[in-house]
């Protein structure tokens, strides 16, 4: 709350609202109230003549893998949508998120090709259906989901207006980005983490039992070069191979599909994804490509998980992974007996 409001009692004092007097929840809905108006606020980049771009060239996908951002993947995407860096025509941003500040104005306000940006405050379904906010996100000519918690992210806005919003964004050659929580809706396989904390579930649970309060969502953003594939974020810090190689064996074991693949984003870390298919991983780290293609020789609650080769594909700064034509070589095998891998798996 200090982030948003340093100097609250200064703006209730000039209102002529006494602290001493009032209720603590009355105050508490007041400055709930004032902090859903001001985040909200348009923050007009520059005074400008030119006008968004009339014909976008996407659709195209930036995603973060949490910690800083990667500032060139998201002006990357911002150049895609308005068809490169010497195009006259600027393009509107819109930043989504269930609570936190507008950070991300200032961000994006400084990239090259930004007409204006707003940050958009959604933290329930009735605000996710509400004409301004769908209008406002319609209007957009690039989206970008905040990090937070995923769950909050499906139970707020799957199937409603915002939803739809976002996919005339997309289907109009928009650009969509997201980082940690809003790059991991963006697969056609979520992980939720609506059974979990916040955090979620990690590895050696995961490996122990892939059934054990790890959840998915379904027919959310379904992106045509995301088919068949689940994305997560914070991978090196978090160690985080042998829960994605769980999530893997889930789609397949549960009959989703036969097989899966795994995008996994390390920190400060972007895949940027053109409109056709071509992902290339940007910033610090590196992304890993994880392929699971057949059924899982043992995949069961309670009970540690057995697969055998994976394949994974690792990526560094400045490469790329084909998407709809998927390399056939260039992978090393892993696999996982028994919950435990039979060798290092970066």
């Amino acid at each position: 709350m200090t982030r948003t409001f340093p100097n609250i009692a200064k703006y209730l004092k000039r209102a002529g609202i006494k602290l001493l007097k009032m209720g603590t929840s009355f105050i508490t809905r007041l400055i709930a109230n004032l902090k859903r108006y001001l985040l909200g606020d348009t923050a007009d980049v520059r005074s400008s003549s030119v006008s968004p771009a009339p014909s976008l060239a996407g659709p195209v996908l930036c995603l973060g893998g949490g910690g800083p951002d990667v500032d060139e993947a998201i002006q990357w995407m911002i150049n895609q949508v308005k068809r490169g860096n010497n195009y006259a025509a600027k393009v509107n941003v819109v930043v989504i998120r269930t609570y936190g500040n507008h950070d991300y104005n200032r961000l994006i306000s400084d990239m090259k090709g930004v007409n204006y940006v707003e940050t958009l405050i959604i933290s329930n379904r009735q605000e996710a259906n509400k004409a301004e906010i769908v209008e406002k996100i319609r209007n957009a000519d690039v989206i970008f989901f905040a990090g937070g918690d995923q769950c909050e992210y499906t139970r707020s806005w799957k199937d409603t207006k915002l939803e739809a919003a976002v996919k005339s964004v997309y289907m109009k050659g928009g650009g969509i980005g997201g980082t940690s929580a809003g790059a991991m809706i963006q697969s056609e396989f979520v992980y939720d983490a609506c059974a979990s904390s916040e955090i979620g579930i990690e590895t050696r649970d995961a490996l122990e039992d892939p059934y054990r309060d790890i959840t998915f969502t379904y027919n959310f953003f379904k992106w045509s070069n995301l088919k068949g594939t689940i994305v997560d974020t914070h991978f090196d810090s978090r160690k985080r191979m042998g829960r994605i190689m769980a999530f893997i064996a889930r789609q397949i074991k549960d009959g989703i599909s036969k097989s899966a693949l795994g995008i996994a984003i390390s920190e400060e870390t972007s895949v940027v994804i053109d409109r056709n298919g071509l992902a290339k991983v940007m910033g610090r780290g590196a992304a890993y490509f994880v392929l699971g293609d057949h059924k899982p020789e043992v995949c069961e609650p309670r009970t540690p998980l057995t697969f055998s080769d994976y394949k994974i594909w690792r990526v560094p700064r400045g490469d790329t992974f084909n998407l709809r034509n998927r390399p056939t070589s260039g992978y090393y095998l892993r696999s996982v007996k028994r919950g435990k891998f039979n060798s290092d798996p970066y």
